[in-house]
């Protein structure tokens, strides 16, 4: 049977050692991200959906649900969850896109609790 090593204070106050390496080996699971569109004036809702259905392979049929959620709601869900790296390439591709055919579309990624 394994014993417990204390450390040098004493019982009394004393870290257990062999719990403090069980939590210093824990490994947390990568936190995940979505990628949120916000509404706007300006940027046509046909290039929202067209921007959901190529960046985001999304149907024709979901991508318009998710404008209609950006036009009604003020913003929607384009997809998710990623890993960082990923929603932060999918978020930049789609503002680089809107902003090369002149409109001002924001689209960022957020982290999922």
């Amino acid at each position: 049977m394994s014993k417990k090593k204390k450390s040098p204070s004493g019982p009394a106050g004393g870290t257990d050692l062999l719990d403090k390496e069980k939590s210093k080996n824990k490994v947390m699971p990568p936190s995940k991200y979505q990628v949120v569109i916000y509404n706007d004036d300006f940027t046509p809702m046909n290039l929202v959906a067209s921007i959901l259905v190529s960046i985001f392979r999304h149907s024709e049929s979901t991508a318009w649900n998710i404008t209609m959620d950006v036009h009604n709601k003020e913003k929607g869900i384009a997809g998710g969850p990623y890993s960082k790296e990923i929603a932060e390439t999918k978020a930049s591709q789609t503002v680089n896109f809107a902003r090369s055919l002149g409109y001002p579309l924001l689209a960022q990624e957020e982290k999922i609790s």
